[in-house]
């Protein structure tokens, strides 16, 4: 797990400090990588090229790991941030090739299987990645993002050079030019709490690479090609296995990913936060391991309602692992909220990022280096409320209407569901268009609200409604298929994949997930929706079953979801005072109104309005733009 930098320059551009640029590039990012670092600069025909390189050091500790890496004979030189977890095996076809290896590291077991077989090796790739490989003889940066977007690549194209890396600050770093805020994702991050759901970034003229993308530039012509897709979701239903050996096959699937995952050189442990998804994690470490010394790391919400720590118990002692936990308030939060922000790099959704945060904080604390997180799950196995809406859909599609009754009735038994739930996102599943966007504003969504001057945003071309998505076509009867598959690629799981990368590398900490392999999506997306979701409403129905056994019943059997939730509204009340302080402090952005904000505020803590999110999307957007912006984040 490291942070990856560096650029081209094309023949024309005047050399005005850009090797100075690449090393502070790695200043910003030293959390990343703080065991070793190093850049190289590489003259080509069409101009120079400059890769940057910070290592926590997880796989072979050694200086053989360095990076960056070049093949034996020359050709190639590679940056790598990720882990690839089936790298023995790789490395044994590769040595049955003719390939000699002068390190135990992943990252040389990558840059042989790329000469060896090119980009046709991504799919065989088990792990989390985001790497450039520079090929001398093709003249071509290759830049590759893993199918998930769970290893972050920034990049930024302008007209005499190319810049990329894992951080906004290390962007800002590198660029010769000064950076402008993108006004469009701040609205939709304002508005409507969207971001992470697209190629663009809270900075103008600085993208994603998207998850399951990769893009190449030709060091010739400085052409940056269009990024395009290594991999995509399949979301029709094509399998012959029965119900039971679906379920083994998802048991002995997961079993493996944990096994691959628990290969490291220094100490881990998991992120325990008492749900379904982080309890099989650790119960299946322990199966695989019966020996294995488990540390477990747990937020608690003390003295609230939303507190997970029974669960948290139960599970340690079912495997007998030492659990630690931190507890947190909303003075914690006041006084952590600015590194938070500068370790997200962006605006984020909610406060329950800080509990996460405070996670990462106390693995390292506690001497652990590489955690495991049951980040993914939700999206791949129907999690949440089971998405009635889709699966109605699907159901009706098909003509099975009697079907579609009997979910939606038993469905809405289940806890923080009901009937008029169910209908009105079955409902919403028909409609698109204006239609759409009325229903939203009907259900209490406002596109100008007081606090945002919506005349100015529109002069700056900004569009005020809501943003839309890449949209994955399914077939007739598979339309939950076709929502998870977005919901991993698009829109519910890079958010939260973002969180868990920033919270972890803030404190040199490497996260895994285990769920998220293509093995494993490949597999549950080709099963019957009703094996996800059952008829009877149970949401993660197949992996429930294949934990049987391995995962107390009573988890595999709960009804609600918490995870690592935060008391919001009471922490927020909590620092009133201190809020007001951040919203009145004007930070010149002529599209905000923040007295307005604070007009709202104050009723929300008088009672007179509902409490929102929003309110924390204020405070969050602030402080970051004070942060990037006004106090010269992004050089350390």
């Amino acid at each position: 797990m490291c942070g990856i930098s560096g650029g081209f320059w094309n023949g024309r551009s005047v050399d005005d400090g850009r090797e100075a640029r690449l090393a502070q590039s790695l200043v910003v990012m030293a959390l990343r990588g703080p065991d070793d670092r190093g850049f190289e600069m590489y003259a080509g025909d069409g101009g120079e090229v400059g890769l940057g390189h910070t290592r926590l050091s997880i796989i072979d500790l050694s200086s053989a790991g360095h990076q960056p890496m070049s093949s034996r004979d020359g050709q190639l030189s590679m940056v790598f941030n990720g882990e690839i977890y089936n790298y023995k095996e790789l490395r044994a076809e590769l040595a049955a090739l003719g390939y000699l290896f002068c390190s135990d590291s992943d990252t040389e077991v990558l840059l042989n299987a790329w000469h060896a077989w090119g980009k046709d090796v991504l799919p065989r790739l088990i792990g989390m990645f985001a790497f450039v490989i520079y090929d001398r003889k093709q003249q071509q940066m290759h830049c590759v993002r893993d199918a998930f977007g769970i290893k972050p690549f920034f990049y930024s194209k302008g007209l005499d050079e190319f810049v990329f890396a894992s951080e906004i600050g290390a962007i800002k770093a590198l660029k010769k030019s000064a950076i402008a805020l993108n006004w469009q994702r701040s609205y939709d991050y304002l508005v409507h709490g969207d971001y992470d759901s697209g190629e663009q970034t809270f900075i103008a003229d600085v993208f994603h690479l998207l998850p399951g993308h990769c893009m190449v530039l030709d060091t010739k012509t400085g052409i940056l090609g269009t990024p395009l897709p290594w991999w995509q979701p399949e979301t029709r239903e094509q399998t012959n296995l029965s119900l039971e050996q679906a379920t083994d096959a998802v048991r002995e699937l997961f079993l493996k990913n944990v096994r691959l995952q628990l290969r490291s050189d220094v100490p881990l442990g998991a992120a325990l936060s008492g749900g379904v998804d982080s309890s099989a994690v650790v119960c299946a470490m322990r199966h695989v391991e019966p020996d294995l010394p488990i540390n477990t790391f747990s937020y608690i919400a003390h003295g609230a309602d939303v507190s997970e720590e029974v669960w948290v118990d139960r599970i340690n002692g079912q495997v007998g692992a030492r659990g630690h936990k931190v507890r947190a308030g909303g003075k914690d939060l006041a006084q952590d909220l600015d590194d938070l922000i500068r370790a997200q790099g962006e605006p984020f959704g909610s406060t329950s990022i800080y509990a996460q945060y405070r996670v990462f904080k106390l693995a390292r604390e506690s001497g652990v280096t590489v955690t495991l997180d049951g980040q993914g799950a939700d999206e791949m196995l129907a999690g949440y409320d089971g998405y009635p809406g889709e699966r109605i859909r699907s159901l009706l599609e098909t003509g099975q209407v009697g079907e579609a009754w009997h979910f939606l009735n038993a469905w809405s038994q289940w806890p923080g569901r009901s009937r008029a739930k169910g209908g009105k996102l079955a409902v919403a599943e028909f409609v698109d268009g204006w239609l759409y966007r009325m229903l939203h504003q009907w259900n209490g969504t406002n596109y100008a609200p007081s606090w945002i001057r919506t005349d100015v945003m529109r002069e700056a071309g900004v569009s005020v409604i809501k943003p839309g998505l890449h949209q994955i076509v399914s077939d007739r009867g598979r339309r939950l298929a076709g929502r998870l598959a977005q919901e991993l690629t698009q829109s519910r799981l890079p958010p939260l994949l973002r969180h868990g990368d920033r919270n972890s590398m803030r404190f040199s900490v490497e996260s895994r997930v285990p769920f998220l392999t293509l093995e494993m999506v490949n597999l549950l997306l080709s099963l019957p929706e009703s094996w996800l979701i059952s008829r009877d409403g149970e949401t993660k129905h197949i992996f429930r079953r294949a934990m049987r056994g391995i995962v107390p019943d009573e988890v595999l059997d709960r009804k609600d979801k918490i995870g690592f939730v935060t008391p919001e509204r009471i922490w927020l009340l909590e620092i009133q005072e201190q809020i007001r302080d951040w919203l009145k402090e004007d930070v010149g952005l002529v599209f905000l109104n923040q007295q307005a904000m604070l007009a709202e505020f104050d009723a929300i803590v008088a009672g007179k309005a509902k409490f929102s999110w929003r309110v924390w999307r204020w405070i969050n957007f602030i402080r970051w733009y004070r942060y990037l912006f006004l106090d010269g984040g992004g050089h350390a």
